[in-house]
């Protein structure tokens, strides 16, 4: 099965974006934001064009 990366719609601090490239990863979500605050410069439009960009995880 092909994993597809997706917003989390669990783990959601803002919009779920740290908490879906997480699950995808299959590592913690706080490793993740750690990554994103350690990079802010950079990592913020990256961000921003994720929560533009990722659709939904769906519901069950």
């Amino acid at each position: 099965m092909c994993h597809k990366l997706t917003k989390s719609s669990t783990d959601r601090e803002l919009y779920g974006v740290c908490g879906g490239i997480a699950e995808y990863l299959g590592i913690s979500s706080f490793i993740v934001r750690v990554i994103f605050l350690f990079t802010f410069g950079v990592s913020f439009w990256v961000y921003i064009f994720l929560v533009w960009g990722l659709d939904e995880k769906p519901s069950l």
